[in-house]
């Protein structure tokens, strides 16, 4: 199946050197091209393609615009286009593909391509995993994880029971997880998968690999490169949310204001 994209840019030399550059891949069709925003956003959401290049600076709506007219899952990947290098920070904090700046070479249009379409890939993987999960969920429904008030752990010989609401953050440590209370640690046997199925998830959220964190205890987000945020907890504790684990930035910024 071809990745289709679209071509989004107010230049005819840029948009021809575009489709001249597509026109040698084999597995991309070229569905169209849009000469400002407004008509961008009119064929993204007629024909979703799966990939866009996309001029930043545009009369009227510009790049930026174009993405925020659109639902978080009706964006299709994006590659920016621009001659102005001031936005590339801001074109990653949008999640886009790849950033170009014009003028580019074949090379350097090749690595941002070959990056939009395992993008894509990926997205075509997880909306059929997605579809798949649905309908198991219609003929057997899913059987509830059971939710745990406290953990029981060993502690020099002793068992001690930790409620969940002491918990300021979870780490991973090899085959264990180690609770993280107060100016207190404690080991205990479960991977992190297990533990994000027992906490409630409106109290606990995993925000790397390695973390979990107690959405109660946040103090603070920071933005960092390659749109990473440090969170920092009341206690002073500083984590990291990972890029990978961006989509949950919303629902911490939702629980924190």
């Amino acid at each position: 199946m071809k990745t289709r994209a679209l071509i989004v840019d107010d230049e005819p030399l840029a948009r021809e050197r575009l489709r001249q550059l597509l026109a040698s891949e084999a597995d991309v069709e070229v569905i169209g091209e849009c000469v400002d925003g407004a008509s961008a956003i009119q064929v993204i959401r007629e024909q979703a393609p799966d990939l866009v290049f996309l001029d930043v600076q545009m009369p009227g709506v510009d790049g930026f615009g174009v993405l925020a007219a659109l639902p978080a899952e009706a964006r299709p990947g994006v590659i920016f286009v621009t001659a102005n290098d001031q936005f590339a920070l801001r074109a990653f904090d949008v999640h886009a593909v790849d950033y170009l700046l014009k003028p580019f070479d074949k090379e350097r249009f090749q690595t941002a391509l070959r990056r939009g379409l395992t993008r894509v890939q990926r997205s075509q993987a997880q909306q059929l995993h997605t579809q798949i999960n649905a309908l198991l969920a219609e003929v057997r429904p899913a059987d509830k994880a059971p939710r745990v008030e406290r953990f029981a752990v060993k502690s020099s010989g002793r068992v001690l029971l930790v409620k969940i609401e002491d918990i300021d953050w979870i780490e991973a440590a090899d085959n264990y997880v180690s609770l993280h209370v107060g100016g207190e640690e404690h080991l205990h046997r479960e991977t992190m998968a297990a533990m994000e199925d027992l906490l409630p998830p409106d109290r606990f959220m995993r925000i790397s690999r390695s973390t979990i964190v107690n959405l109660d205890r946040i103090k603070e987000l920071q933005p960092m490169f390659h749109g990473e945020y440090t969170v920092i907890l009341r206690n002073g504790t500083r984590l990291t949310l990972s890029r990978s684990y961006r989509e949950k930035l919303g629902q911490l910024l939702g629980k924190e204001t």
